[in-house]
């Protein structure tokens, strides 16, 4: 009797839900929805493994996922964790219901909540169906090879090209080793052979894949590298241990015919360890390496390599020639002879050749020449190896840097790991607190002398100069802000620094080889400098006597914990550089005991949330870089008195409104950089222009809404970020009452750099005005920008006299406007932008007049003004200035690159 009351309580409950329509029925079916969700989606996930376990697969055997089934991987993925979140409040929603469903505690929030699931459930199926994949992966696209950069001059390698690539090509050869001693041309033969591939295709070779090892052999970095020339995706290849990398690389590679180029090998490689298949005839795969070591081939298994010799006497010429110059060489009568014998003492290398020629191309008297002819002849020492061809050629050009503080500012180059780009800016403030240079100069003729050296060091090729990589510069284009040392020229450098290697524990260098422990030091007493960063090193528990050290480099480790002892006894320590070091927290107190240390860097270590009390002692301290911590305040810091150089940016402390008190009691400072996230501490800016006036950089972010943000004059300010800020106006407050000298004594003189983004409460730009020396300008992201310079708030802040003379961006190089929805203009008339090369804009729908006219832009051959933008629709409703301007630009478009 009571079943049949139960089903009829059903079916009467199941009629009146169907009777009160759909949203109750979210309700009532609540319960089965739920369960229906949740089996359902256990269901997608175990598709989603079947069909991801078939892709792995099939990428293994070399193929590659279709973008389709990418796409529905991801799409299963965002949809675990919305149903995840949804299933959270499940217990809680369904003890909300009280009769069978048919009602709840709260109806509209269950009618929600069960309208939501139903949904759910409704788009997991759909996902669920689009998941039937026949097909996953399909071929790849990827080059057979990458074209590698060769130098401006390549002399004398033809023969040994065509000779090498016979050799190569033949059936019989599996692995060729090419051998000479360093700078002799090894990797420029490589790169050639690598070229050559793309040049002239060779049938069945299926990929070429280049790998820089140099002298540490670091089996991951080389799995890596082929990892990527094979297309491994990086996200899911970083996760993989050593071994799984060697089984994916070995599976993939099983199946080409590829040559593998190992360029600069100093001891065997296992290519079985790397999951490099052995080079047979029968699977036509052949592996190329250059190393210095005769020796090395032996051990790779090569009893015939192939030696890359130095250049003969006509050739060597030649090569030395193009590098001299002829001007040069036909300045006087005498200077010819004199330069081959020069030109002789290289004996043929090419790195001296270059080198060499390139020291001597300003050299125009014959009293230089015959200098150089004797101090090579006086110095070129034999004795074996490298150092018998190579150091006394390098020395020459070391011997010829005008005094002792330029070569010690080169030997400090070696400290840092091989290929290293240096970054200029670095090398300067170590020199500096180093006291090689600045003694007794004020910070910009300091500065300036510092940069000259550098110039004096890439002159004399002992530095080449690099840049951070720019996709929108071609190769010579490069900002050029940093410098590498050649690995020879570096070896050269620190055998010099150790007493012409009498004293190897006096420079102690080991860089980016992956020590995990400092290593053993017999005589600590001895230790100069000591670079060890770039490691794996995580405790520092020594307690090391070091009289003599002056330099430590510890940056970019793992280090945890510093030993008490460790800074006991270091009392001549000048420089101390743990950056990057995510896990450091803090110092011993013991650190007070580094009572000559100038220069501390902490920066992007987010583990240290507070100023030590030891540090707070280091009354040398003149240079101090805090930037990327967790600290949140620098309460104190006023201690160091004599600080000069001090970096706050990227921490915790922005919205800290004592640290512009603490920056006043500092008064020696120079430098500052500085991040501000409230409009009190950036308010404090304008009575403080002492420290405004020494402020590099500033990043404002997440001012308040409907403030107005006022700067004073900032004559070092060089970098501005303005990031989700709510301010709806930027003031300048100048400290001259005349606006007629805004031309003289612009409130920004050095500002190169401004970023603005999510800036929603600002209408224009027009304080730029005061930035004449912009190079650099990026706006992005801000709904209300209407003018980036506003014709009404120019002519209410200029003088029509003072209006005339201004022409902004002038030095503007880079030029960014993207998703302002409301830019209606840049400027009101057209600019000469006389520098500028690179124009972007993207989503500004409004605008359509561009400051141009046919004459705007650099004129000079391979720096023409490039606009970028890939809207067809945007592009034909632009309003040029005439009909040749139109002409002049609209062929420039190119798709956007940001």
């Amino acid at each position: 009797m009571a079943g049949f009351f139960t089903c009829a309580l059903d079916q009467v409950l199941i009629h009146l839900c169907s009777c009160l329509g759909g949203e109750v029925n979210y309700v009532c079916k609540l319960e089965k929805n739920l369960v229906a969700l949740e089996e359902t989606m256990k269901e997608l996930g175990d598709r989603r493994a079947d069909v991801l376990r078939k892709v792995q697969r099939q990428e293994s055997e070399g193929l590659e996922r279709l973008n389709e089934v990418e796409g529905w991987l991801t799409s299963v993925e965002n949809i675990q964790n919305q149903v995840y979140e949804l299933l959270l409040p499940r217990r809680s929603e369904l003890e909300r219901l009280c009769l069978c469903g048919l009602c709840a505690k709260n109806l509209s929030l269950s009618q929600t909540y069960g309208r939501k699931v139903f949904e759910m459930l409704r788009e997991v199926v759909d996902v669920q169906a689009k998941g039937a994949f026949e097909v996953v992966a399909g071929p790849p696209t990827l080059a057979v090879a990458v074209e590698r950069p060769l130098p401006k001059t390549v002399v004398g390698q033809e023969n040994m090209l065509e000779r090498a690539l016979v050799h190569l090509m033949d059936d019989g050869t599996e692995m060729m080793g090419l051998y000479g001693m360093g700078g002799v041309g090894k990797t420029t033969l490589l790169e050639q052979i690598n070229n050559k591939f793309i040049e002239h295709p060779v049938d069945g070779v299926e990929k070429v894949i280049f790998v820089v090892v140099s002298s540490e052999l670091r089996v991951e970095m080389i799995q890596d590298t082929i990892a990527e020339k094979l297309g491994f995706r990086p996200e899911e290849w970083k996760q993989k241990e050593k071994s799984q990398k060697m089984t994916y690389l070995y599976t993939r590679l099983k199946t080409k015919k590829f040559i593998l180029l190992l360029d600069d090998i100093w001891e065997e490689v296992d290519l079985k360890e790397i999951g490099v298949p052995f080079p047979t005839r029968a699977n036509g795969c052949k592996v190329v390496f250059t190393t210095r070591s005769k020796e090395v081939c032996g051990q790779m298994g090569v009893d015939d390599p192939m030696e890359v010799k130095p250049l003969g006497s006509n050739e060597a010429w030649d090569l030395f020639r193009a590098n001299v110059g002829k001007i040069t060489l036909e300045s006087h009568p005498d200077i010819l002879e004199l330069a081959c014998q020069v030109a002789g003492k290289c004996r043929g290398l090419p790195l001296a050749l270059n080198i060499i020629g390139k020291n001597m191309a300003s050299k125009r008297t014959v009293e230089d020449w015959e200098r150089a002819v004797y101090t090579l002849a006086s110095s070129a020492s034999e004795f074996p190896g490298m150092k018998d061809h190579i150091f006394p050629i390098l020395k020459y050009s070391y011997d010829s840097l005008e005094g002792e503080h330029v070569k010690s500012c080169f030997q400090y180059c070696a400290l840092f790991p091989e290929d290293f780009a240096i970054k200029k800016e670095k090398l300067v403030d170590y020199w500096i607190c180093e006291e090689f240079i600045g003694k007794k100069q004020e910070k910009k003729m300091a500065r300036n002398e510092a940069y000259v050296i550098i110039g004096t060091l890439v002159e004399a090729c002992l530095l080449t100069e690099e840049g951070n990589y720019k996709y929108w510069l071609p190769t010579d284009k490069k900002d050029k802000s940093r410098v590498k040392m050649h690995d020879v020229v570096r070896e050269m450098a620190l055998w010099i620094a150790s007493d012409f290697g009498k004293d190897k524990e006096r420079c102690i260098v080991k860089a980016g080889v992956g020590l995990h422990e400092v290593p053993t030091v017999e005589n600590w007493r001895s230790v100069r400098r000591m670079s060890l960063m770039d490691n794996k090193i995580r405790n520092i528990s020594e307690s090391p006597n070091c009289p003599e050290l002056t330099t430590l480099l510890f940056q970019k480790n793992e280090i945890v914990n510093i030993s008490g002892e460790f800074f006991k006894s270091m009392p001549k320590l000048v420089v101390l550089n743990l950056s990057h070091n995510s896990l450091f927290h803090g110092f011993p107190v013991e650190i007070s005991k580094l009572v000559s240390l100038r220069y501390l860097d902490l920066s992007d270590n987010q583990a240290i949330k507070h100023l030590f009390a030891g540090l707070l002692e280091l009354q040398k301290l003149i240079y101090l870089n805090l930037e990327g911590t967790g600290l949140t305040s620098v309460s104190g810091i006023s201690n160091l008195s004599s600080l000069r150089t001090l970096r706050l940016r990227h921490n915790k402390m922005s919205r800290d409104s004592n640290v512009m008190e603490e920056l006043q009691l500092l008064e020696h400072l120079e430098v500052v950089t500085i991040e501000i996230c409230s409009i009190l501490v950036a308010d404090q800016l304008v009575n403080a222009s002492r420290e405004a006036n020494v402020i590099q950089a500033i990043s404002i972010r997440f001012i308040e809404e409907e403030s107005i943000l006022t700067l004073p004059d900032m004559a070092a300010l060089s970098k501005l970020d303005m990031f989700r800020s709510g301010m709806v106006e930027v003031n300048v407050m100048r400290s001259t009452s005349s606006w007629n000298e805004i031309s003289t004594t612009p409130s920004f003189p050095n500002l190169s750099t401004v970023t603005l983004s999510y800036c929603h409460g600002l209408k224009d730009l027009t304080w730029l005005l005061f930035a004449p020396n912009l190079k650099a300008l990026y706006v992005v992201s801000s709904a209300q920008v209407e003018d980036i310079i506003s014709k009404e708030k120019a002519a209410n802040i200029l003088t029509e006299e003072v209006a005339g003379t201004i022409i902004p961006f002038r030095k503007l190089e880079h030029f960014q406007v993207s998703s302002l929805p409301q830019l209606k203009s840049i400027y009101w008339s057209p600019l000469p932008f006389p520098r500028l090369r690179k124009f972007s804009i993207e989503m500004c729908p409004n605008l359509r007049k561009l400051p141009l006219n046919s004459r705007s832009g650099s004129s000079f051959a391979g720096e023409e003004l490039v606009i970028h933008n890939g809207e067809q629709e945007w592009i034909d409703k632009v309003e040029w200035e005439d009909e040749a301007t139109r002409e002049r630009f609209l062929l420039s478009f190119n798709p956007s690159l940001y």
